[in-house]
């Protein structure tokens, strides 16, 4: 298969895709036209906010950036989802405190506009509490989740994790744990059933409560992202959730990873 294909062979099995590369560097209007052009109606493009104002700037004199990622993004029309600000761990160097932190935040958030779905993902694990995510549903900022070796999944919290009406899931795993084991992703090579099922029980104790979930599985979790994907599908299945199926055609009332349960 010819790189070009990828995304229309992927956009042919899922219903949705976290876009890495924009991290990087802001995309060319032309290659997110490509993107448009390669995938049906209703799939949905996540991205990730370049790292331009998340880490080198870190919302200081950034509004350029911002406004030049958010007209180039909005090219995909209805297929752009949420849109990811992926914070780095911020040293004491940098924020003495989380408080030092959301100063700097929230003003920024009041000027992002609200016609967009906006996600934030913090490493800072001592951050997370309730008064943060208060901070965030005063905003309708979601609150991105995170199964990674450091940080605690949502049972973990002691808090309501759902800042919006919709949650964002990266299951991410050990990147350094697994790369000991394989630096091919071709297949598992860790068990995850644990913590796929209590994924699967979240996942549909917050969709009963109206929650639309964009969930990503990072092949470094089990070591090949797909089969992430198709073992939550048949964990799902085995509860008695409710169909959850890989798309044929897509409709825009289902342009999520897991549509609502029948």
């Amino acid at each position: 298969m010819r790189p070009s294909d990828y995304l229309r062979f992927y956009a042919e099995r899922f219903h949705t895709v976290e876009v890495d590369s924009t991290f990087y560097a802001c995309p060319t209007a032309r290659t997110v036209e490509n993107w448009n052009a390669r995938t049906p109606q209703g799939f949905v493009f996540s991205v990730k906010v370049p790292q331009t104002i998340t880490h080198d700037k870190v919302l200081v004199d950034c509004e350029a950036e911002i406004a030049e990622f958010l007209e180039v993004m909005d090219i995909l029309g209805p297929k752009l989802g949420p849109i990811v600000f992926q914070f780095p761990f911020f040293s004491r160097s940098i924020f003495p405190d989380r408080h030092a932190f959301t100063d700097r935040l929230v003003p920024f958030l009041k000027k992002l506009p609200a016609d967009h779905k906006f996600g934030i993902e913090i490493r800072n694990r001592d951050w997370l509490n309730a008064e943060f995510a208060n901070l965030l549903r005063d905003h309708q900022i979601t609150l991105v989740l995170q199964d990674r070796s450091w940080m605690p999944d949502p049972l973990e919290l002691g808090f309501d994790p759902i800042t919006s009406d919709w949650s964002y899931i990266r299951w991410l795993g050990d990147r350094k744990e697994i790369e000991s084991r394989t630096m091919t992703w071709g297949k598992p090579v860790v068990d995850r059933t644990t913590e796929l099922s209590s994924w699967v029980d979240f996942c549909y104790q917050i969709m009963k409560r109206g929650v639309l979930v964009y969930a990503y599985a990072n092949n470094h979790f089990q070591g090949h992202g797909p089969a992430t994907i198709a073992k939550f599908l048949e964990l799902w299945a085995a509860n008695g959730f409710g169909k959850l199926t890989l798309p044929g055609r897509i409709n825009a009332q289902q342009a999520t990873l897991f549509p609502p349960p029948d």
